[in-house]
């Protein structure tokens, strides 16, 4: 699967933009802060319904604007399809594919998968439990459209629960009957949640080595740990058990909304010992493994963004990734500050690229 074309109206920093790509490699250039990640961006848009670096709609606007629209072409299987965006203060978003409006967005959700690979990808390792839940999340809910449906109820019910509980912190009579109601709906979508991270994390681990064990000259032992406290009980007794507290502090503590996927270099946390080099290697190699993992699931690769990357790796680790690159990744995106550095690494592999001037908002090929 690739992207064909892309245009952007009022998108960012963007008053328009119109681009035709390569189906394998396609470069992006231009000065930091001039709108290259936000093309990448405006891509990302297009297979999730949403950026992924602006948590609300509207900041996706051109500063002075009303409107924005997103259009993007695909293909897949000799099929073109057409998906737009169309964005509107005060209206309800308009996401369509082949002129068709979604009724649920959450339908559109792994049809045109794509890989982000971007600096702070290291808050992976650094950030708290629900940054590791939202990656592994993000790849199920690209292959597996029940486990979608099942996470976007839980994550609701959740939300009903928590606001009954502060009811009840706050003074109102206490009705176990209502808390029961949602006891017995979060617990079906939670051991579900619960049965499809176990299964994922025992496919997804050996991937996860093949590719760290490539991009280090180290033999170290990688690893990821699924935490949850459905593994010491099942989920009733465990929000039984968790009732008097939950009441105390005014929200549910027990659940899958609880859960961690402890990275481990060699038996340790990773984000206690991890050099630098490292947890950079950790991080590409998961990325790697999420291309992966959805290609095999799929039947056909995802689209691979690469933001700002060569600037965080060293040359052994660029050498290793490019080799990656250069066996057959489908279709990527690369942005960089430094142009000259991307073609003579693109050379290196024999690999030909289109490649975009980004400039202050506009762009033009070369």
């Amino acid at each position: 699967m690739y992207i064909e074309k892309l245009h952007i109206i009022n998108f960012k920093n963007f008053e328009e933009a119109k681009m035709d790509f390569s189906t394998k490699a396609n470069v992006l250039v231009g000065l930091n802060g001039s709108g290259k990640t936000n093309l990448l961006d405006a891509i990302y848009y297009l297979a999730f319904t949403k950026s992924a670096f602006n948590a609300s709609d509207l900041n996706t606007v051109r500063e002075g604007e009303t409107a924005s629209f997103i259009k993007g072409t695909f293909q897949n299987s000799e099929k073109s399809r057409e998906i737009t965006c169309g964005l509107q203060r005060g209206s309800k978003k308009s996401f369509r594919e082949e002129g068709q409006e979604y009724g649920k967005l959450s339908d559109h959700i792994g049809k045109y998968p794509v890989v982000l690979m971007e600096p702070d990808d290291t808050d992976l390792i650094k950030g708290g439990g629900e940054v590791r839940r939202k990656f592994i999340d993000g790849i199920l809910s690209q292959i597996d459209p029940i486990y979608l449906n099942n996470l976007i109820a839980y994550n609701h019910i959740l939300k009903q629960r928590n606001g009954l509980i502060r009811m009840f912190n706050e003074g109102k009579a206490f009705d176990a009957t209502a808390l029961e109601t949602y006891d017995h709906q979060l617990v079906s979508n939670g051991e579900t949640l619960f049965k499809s991270r176990q299964h994922f994390i025992t496919e997804f681990v050996p991937i996860f080595r093949k590719y760290y064990d490539f991009l280090v000259e180290e033999k170290e032992i990688a690893d990821i740990r699924y935490t949850s406290g459905l593994q010491e009980d099942n989920f009733r007794e465990g929000l039984l058990k968790s009732r008097r507290k939950d009441l105390a502090l005014g929200r549910t503590t027990f659940g899958v909304h609880r859960d961690d996927f402890v990275f481990l270099l060699n038996d340790v946390e990773i984000k206690k010992r991890g050099s630098q080099g490292q947890q950079k290697s950790f991080v590409i190699a998961l990325r790697l493994a999420q291309r992966e993992v959805i290609s095999n699931h799929k039947g056909f690769s995802p689209i691979l963004l690469m933001d700002d990357i060569f600037d965080k790796l060293d040359d052994f680790r660029i050498e290793r990734l490019l080799e990656l690159i250069h066996q057959g990744l489908g279709q990527f995106f690369i942005t960089d500050a430094r142009p000259d550095r991307t073609h003579g690494l693109l050379d290196r592999i024999n690999v030909s690229a289109s490649v975009f001037v980004v400039d202050n908002g506009k762009v033009s090929g070369r």
